[in-house]
């Protein structure tokens, strides 16, 4: 079988992380193939923010929180890295082409032996003012909507495949 297409097949969301930080040269690679997704009109609007300080992590975990209604609880489930896909609120195919950007980086992750999981919320986490005075503190200009999170780390556990649900395929022949 094609090694995209039986990624796509063995990938999981991955809900519980080991304590160890993945390679940068993982990380990276990750992010490249994130940036390599397709966008409409090939504007490439998209960002990635690399968040691999703990205290940060914790910072974004705890807003993601308050925003799901579960404060004290850790929405990104222990993974110690946190890339934040953003996207230029101005571009009106945004919210699919940093779509695309994440599903690239959870494949990537896959490939890479770590382990990925998309966590919402992050359109609601970066319209806050705190939100966004973290982007100001890292440099990002611009007016970005959040995405998504995808979080990385080495699997404490994968989960198994769930069937696909039947009657999903249409042909108009």
């Amino acid at each position: 079988m094609n090694e995209a297409i039986r990624a796509m097949e063995e990938r999981r969301s991955v809900r519980a992380y080991t304590d160890e930080m993945p390679e940068r040269e993982k990380i990276e690679a990750v992010i490249e193939a994130g940036l390599w997704a397709a966008s409409g009109m090939n504007r490439q609007g998209p960002i990635v923010v690399a968040v691999t300080n703990s205290e940060l992590r914790d910072r974004l975990s705890a807003m993601n929180a308050d925003i799901m209604g579960r404060p004290g609880t850790d929405p990104f489930y222990g993974a110690p890295v946190v890339l934040v896909v953003l996207a230029p609120r101005d571009q009106p195919n945004r919210v699919y082409d940093g779509s695309l950007v994440m599903g690239n980086l959870m494949l990537a992750a896959h490939s890479l032996g770590l382990g990925s999981c998309w966590i919402h919320r992050a359109r609601e986490e970066f319209d806050t003012p705190e939100g966004k005075a973290i982007l100001a503190e890292l440099g990002v200009e611009g007016d970005y909507e959040g995405i998504g999170h995808c979080i990385l780390g080495y699997p404490a556990e994968t989960p198994e495949a769930k069937p696909r649900n039947d009657g999903r395929v249409f042909y108009a022949e």
